[in-house]
């Protein structure tokens, strides 16, 4: 390797360093519950969320009582990706007309997404429908992440108190982590990534024509918002099987540049909080 690729590298992890510290002290105050700058206009829909789904946002639970929740959200997670992946062809969203996945595809699809592994075994842009993208896949990585950051907040409280009690609510870490955190830097990532060319349409494909004078039909998905959530909440299965070595997921050396340091700089950031 030479001397600009050495460089290279030594760019991009100061870069995530840089962010990882900023991001932590605020990820510490998300996982406190303290004041932030996003609470005028996410606050009142914490609380809508929390009134919807009977979460009391001032208690605790124990070690026990936050695995528990933990293992039944998971556990409802699997069953309603599991049920989209089914029943896809019976949904909406589907320009493709792709039909249902298999029992065994969907429940090892359904497993992999909702432990954060991402395994796919199967090419996405021949199977699976923009609906099952966007409800199935991409909200599962944004949950899946956000429980796992879940766990790592209860984790570092368990450490503060040296006791297995008085953990944080599951339900308001999830919640909590998710407003704050990943829709809103989601957000601004996947805008970026339009404005560096990544495709965001619920157009199935287009037909381009070639200089010999045929024909080539190009899949199309909502890819800039999935590849914002599956770099930064450091899961796989993109929308294309190539994943980030598709030219869609993955056009220039800036997005590029974008994905390295999404991929790490949470990991980095729970730490420092």
């Amino acid at each position: 390797m030479d001397v600009r690729g050495w460089s290279e590298i030594l760019f991009t992890i100061a870069i995530t360093v840089a962010l990882a510290f900023p991001l932590g002290f605020y990820l510490a105050r998300v996982w406190k519950g303290e004041r932030i700058w996003l609470d005028p206009i996410l606050r009142p829909v914490e609380s809508v969320l929390y009134k919807a789904f009977g979460v009391d946002g001032k208690k605790s639970q124990n070690w026990f009582a936050y695995t528990v929740s933990m293992l039944v959200f998971s556990a409802a997670s699997f069953i309603v990706l599991y049920l989209i992946l089914r029943f896809q062809n019976l949904l909406p969203f589907n320009p493709q007309g792709f039909k249902g996945t298999s029992s065994d595809l969907a429940f090892n699809t359904a497993v992999s997404f909702v432990t954060n592994t991402n395994w796919q075994s199967y090419v996405p842009e021949t199977t699976l429908s923009t609906f099952s993208q966007m409800a199935g896949l991409t909200s599962h990585n944004f949950l899946s992440a956000a429980a796992g950051i879940a766990v790592a907040a209860a984790l570092a409280r368990a450490f503060a108190a040296n006791r297995s009690e008085n953990l944080g609510d599951f339900w308001v870490d999830l919640t909590r982590i998710s407003l704050y955190i990943l829709l809103p830097f989601s957000l601004v990532i996947a805008l970026a990534y339009v404005a560096l060319g990544e495709p965001q349409t619920l157009i199935a494909h287009v037909t381009a024509h070639t200089l010999e004078g045929g024909k080539q039909t190009i899949a199309l998905f909502p890819t800039a918002s999935q590849e914002a959530i599956k770099q930064l909440g450091t899961n796989g299965g993109g929308v294309f099987n190539a994943n980030s070595a598709h030219p869609f997921e993955n056009p220039n050396p800036i997005t590029n540049l974008i994905e390295i340091v999404s991929m790490n700089v949470l990991g980095y950031a729970c730490a420092v909080a």
